[in-house]
């Protein structure tokens, strides 16, 4: 599994080289073997007899973060439509794509999101998991943002990376939370502590922050915006990530903590809750469109949130029509994007409005979208899949407990839904496909599309009636798994076309088809109430209107505390780290004074120490460079002089040898530096300095103290006492601490050393620049 993860980023690597064959040779064409061949090796697990598979490689066990991949039936799920879908859709954008495009930086990014998404879907370790989960973010903005000569491209990109990875970083949240009560970062050992999970004071915080990073992800109300936006991505790009896999990895996220939630009734109300006030109005809001992908975006919401709020029910028909629908919208979903792309690739534009009558210039085209947007109107016809798992829906609705008004409510919205999912899928299709034609409003002379780019949508729309005419065909070997990894319940549940007149999901679905036949023939009367709902309201405003400001705060905010001043920068950095240290030391009882151990103190010690404060207070009031260097080197030399007093004879050479070389330095420096010139600060500035300083010395003086005084550790003195021999091999314990336990520290402080004399030759040659000038 880690190669399947892992190999589309290798591959990845390759691709700029290959692509600079593409004059010959397509890039899409070396790319389609690596979903391919994952999706054929992934398949064969697919079976009656299939049993989790788990793998474990260790990466960072100090920290509990290790690359666990575990392949139950809902990964295997996931999987099979990243790779399949994945396939599909590199063979369409081989002839979507020119030649001349970037073919290179496409399909490298498309790779880079491939891998990330089996990374999602087959982690078992939650920092794993969020790791792939980032990087999805990162690939999808790089793939909306593909045509960044675009604005609107640019501005999709960026609109769905701030949301996404704002709902990630909650979902970190979460996650970090999760391992703090659990003390596991195995998904699989969270759910057998259902019970300590259920049972902690953090279980509301946890349920919020893993939502709201689901519901970002999977365009959820009202964090739907994103969406709609992306589809400034190429087809190919949409086809893949906004119906089969990116936009459901927030459903797979939900499917996932499931076992551990599902109980919990809270989980129930939100998820429900958001789940089918997403679907009414993801499907209202898609008839009021006039772009293709528009459409499609809006109906993609909807047919998330009809998915979300299934897993919201929990029940096990609910569970099982949720995992049927998520493979059924990923075949009729896929293919109707791929026809999308076909009529702008072939006429030039995606405007409804100037489309009509291309079933004549397009037959296949068109008898594909037929299946297609059927299946997603959920007509009752046995050979489309779409009608399957929306009576399953309806069901779910049925059976809820309707004890309660939300419960009672449900099969109403869902019938609601479900009228204006079938008015814009009807909208969708004629619109296009029959009417007058507007040949005179066409970029482009209308023709059927080449075979090649007509394979993949086929390949889809098979899987559609085969699925709606063998509904039960992959229901044992495959969606039973996934279900039951959802739910635990191994019940086989048979899928029928026909229930008989009486069943109220059949009723329903009537209701569904002849309110939504009225809709669509009379759409123009009716089309005014977007005027009332939403009218001049928008959330895409309130998305700009905090971007906007965040951008002007932001930059108040920055303008005010960088003024190009070094003294302000000193000021702001010394007394944050002043107020923070005080702070976290006084709530955590920091501050401790013993005098236990203490050597005894003579006259010569308090001479130094009187010697070293005067030298110190006497730095600050010499107006000359040599001076104030001399001066200053008398505190070192002081502080090297205790050492030998305290019988640390090293310690006292090394303070000798640096305080000797930084004198020299320093003496060097301030040669070519400006003379001192005294401060004409005024009298706030000068208390605001003595106030810092005076305080950041007693916190030092503190920190000291209390290190001393204080026992929450064992001393590490006696592990080196035993080891310095055994592992450094020297008698003197200093040497050894300095040169091999600390070996890094060293080199890092001559490194620092190295930096600063960088910088002080640039400043010098600045000078000597300037004065040239």
């Amino acid at each position: 599994m880690i190669l399947a993860v892992l190999v589309p980023l290798l591959i990845a690597c390759f691709i700029p080289a290959l692509s600079k064959l593409k004059a010959k040779i397509h890039t899409g064409i070396f790319v389609f073997f690596v979903p391919f061949i994952i999706f054929l090796y992934f398949v064969q697990f697919v079976g009656n007899d299939f049993s989790p598979q788990i793998e474990q490689y260790s990466w960072i066990p100090s920290l509990g973060i290790n690359l666990d991949f575990y392949l139950d039936g809902l990964s295997l799920l996931f999987v099979l439509l990243i790779s399949g879908i994945g396939s599909l859709v590199v063979l369409y954008s081989i002839y979507y794509l020119h030649k001349s495009e970037r073919l290179g930086h496409f399909y490298v990014y498309l790779l880079m999101f491939m891998s990330a998404m089996l990374g999602v879907v087959l982690s078992d370790n939650i920092f794993v998991l969020y790791t792939f989960w980032e990087l999805t973010s990162i690939s999808s903005f790089l793939l909306i943002g593909y045509w960044h000569f675009k604005e609107r491209s640019r501005y999709g990109a960026l609109k769905s990376m701030l949301i996404t990875v704002f709902g990630g970083l909650s979902m970190l949240g979460g996650f970090i939370l999760l391992y703090v009560v659990t003390g596991t970062t195995s998904i699989q050992e969270m759910i057998s502590q259902v019970d300590v999970i259920l049972d902690s004071n953090y279980l509301p915080l946890i349920l919020g922050f893993i939502l709201l990073g689901a519901f970002t992800k999977s365009a959820q109300f009202p964090f739907h915006i994103w969406l709609p936006d992306a589809m400034e991505a190429p087809t190919p790009v949409s086809a893949y990530l906004h119906s089969a896999t990116m936009v459901k990895a927030g459903i797979f996220l939900i499917a996932r903590f499931s076992p551990i939630f599902s109980s919990y009734e809270w989980f129930f109300l939100i998820v429900s809750i958001v789940g089918i006030i997403t679907l009414c109005w993801g499907s209202y809001m898609s008839v009021r469109q006039t772009d293709l992908k528009a459409i499609l975006a809006f109906s993609t919401i909807s047919q998330l949130g009809m998915i979300m709020a299934m897993l919201g029910f929990g029940t096990t028909i609910a569970v099982f029509a949720a995992v049927f629908h998520i493979l059924n919208h990923a075949t009729f979903k896929g293919s109707l994007f791929m026809i999308a792309g076909i009529v702008d690739h072939e006429t030039g534009t995606r405007d409804i409005r100037k489309l009509g009558g291309l079933a004549t210039f397009m037959p296949i085209t068109a008898t594909l979208a037929i299946f297609a947007t059927f299946s997603m109107a959920g007509v009752p016809l046995p050979f489309l899949n779409g009608f399957y798992s929306k009576e399953l829906f309806f069901d779910a609705g049925i059976q809820l407990d309707n004890s309660g008004f939300w419960s009672q409510a449900i099969p109403y919205l869902a019938v609601l839904g479900s009228i204006f999912t079938f008015v814009y899928s009807m909208y969708l299709f004629f619109g296009t496909f029959t009417g007058k034609k507007h040949l005179e409003q066409l970029p482009k002379k209308p023709h059927e599309a080449p075979f090649g780019m007509l394979v993949s949508p086929i390949i889809l729309v098979l899987g559609v009636i085969l699925i709606g005419l063998l509904p039960n065909m992959a229901n044992a070997p495959f969606l039973q798994h996934a279900a039951e990894a959802i739910n635990g319940d191994t019940e086989f549940y048979k899928v029928k076309f026909w229930h008989g007149w009486d069943s109220p999901a059949f009723r329903m679905s009537l209701v569904v088809v002849t309110l939504g036949i009225i809709l669509f023939v009379t759409r123009k009367r009716w089309q005014a109430v977007y005027q009332v709902l939403p009218g001049k309201a928008s959330f895409n405003k309130v998305y700009d209107a905090i971007v906007a400001n965040m951008d002007s705060v932001s930059r108040s905010v920055t303008n005010f505390y960088m003024t190009g001043s070094l003294k302000t920068y000193m000021s702001l950095i010394l007394g944050t780290t002043l107020v923070v240290s005080f702070f976290v030391m006084f709530v955590s009882n920091g501050f401790t004074v013993s005098t236990d151990q203490l050597a005894d103190i003579s006259f010569i010690e308090i001479s130094v120490v009187l010697i070293m404060i005067i030298a110190a207070i006497g730095t600050i009031y010499m107006n000359h460079n040599v001076a104030a260097v001399l001066v200053l080197g008398v505190v070192g030399f002081g502080v090297a002089i205790l050492f030998v007093i305290y019988r640390a004879p090293d310690i006292a050479l090394t303070q000798l040898v640096i305080e000797t070389v930084s004198v020299a330095l320093f003496l060097l420096c301030f040669y070519h530096l400006p003379k001192l010139r005294k401060s004409t600060d005024s009298a706030k500035t000068k208390t605001m300095n003595a106030i810092i300083s005076i305080g950041f010395g007693a916190l030092i003086t503190m920190v000291a103290i209390s290190a001393h005084s204080s026992r929450w550790f064992e001393s590490i003195s006696d592990y080196f006492v035993e080891n310095s021999y055994k592992l450094g091999g020297g008698d003197n314990i200093v040497n050894v601490i300095l040169v091999d336990m600390r070996g890094l520290d060293t080199l890092f402080e001559i490194a620092v050393l190295g930096i600063a004399a960088l910088a002080i030759f640039g400043l010098i040659k600045n000078k000597k620049n300037k004065e040239a000038e």
